[in-house]
């Protein structure tokens, strides 16, 4: 049984985040099988790129209805975790709709470009297994023009000239807004934390 099943959808993280995987002594597998994603152990869904080119290529795989019927641990990451919401404004997007509400578009201001690129720290809301030996003082890196609302679902926020949600969680299904796999020792962490829901 694979370790961890990542779902091919594109985007150029894929390998940095197989590579943050092996150093953590994780097997992982790419694959778009519906057999094997519900074997696996854990799924992680990543995301470069948009919404609506991400979800047109999960529903041509059959994916779309799949991915929300999983039970084990699962997590989305940066637009993956966009993905895990009801809709997303780029593009006018539907999406998995696991989470009730809209990802919405980083407003323009002045000395805040778009898209968020960079470290920010992030403030936990409630409590959650993956951040277990993080706390306020961690930085995580960010690369993102549109972001998700705070609401019942949210385990950690970030702020980027207002509130936002950088990690969520709904049953089985977690989502990081950020990179992990590009966070240093705090990604390090959250990821070996994942690892070890299923363990």
């Amino acid at each position: 049984m694979t370790d961890v099943a990542i779902i091919n959808n594109g985007g150029a993280n894929i390998a940095s985040l197989q590579f943050a995987l092996d150093r953590l002594g994780a097997a992982s597998h790419l694959t778009t099988d519906p057999v094997e994603l519900r074997s696996a152990r854990r799924v992680i869904l990543p995301g470069v790129g948009a919404a609506g080119d991400a979800m047109a290529r999960l529903r041509a795989l059959n994916l779309a209805d799949v991915i929300p019927t999983l039970t084990q641990p699962v997590l989305g990451i940066c637009l993956g975790m966009q993905l895990l919401f009801e809709s997303s404004a780029e593009g006018d997007t539907q999406c998995l709709g696991l989470i009730p509400a809209r990802v919405e578009r980083f407003p323009d201001r002045v000395g805040l470009p778009v898209p968020h690129m960079g470290w920010n720290q992030v403030r936990k809301v409630q409590d959650s297994k993956l951040l277990c030996g993080l706390d306020d003082s961690a930085y995580v890196y960010f690369v993102h023009s549109y972001a998700a609302p705070a609401g019942a679902w949210t385990v950690a926020t970030s702020d980027y000239g207002g509130e936002f949600s950088a990690l969520v969680r709904v049953r089985n299904f977690h989502g990081a807004q950020f990179h992990p796999e590009r966070s240093s020792k705090a990604g390090a962490r959250l990821l070996r934390n994942f690892l070890e829901f299923a363990a």
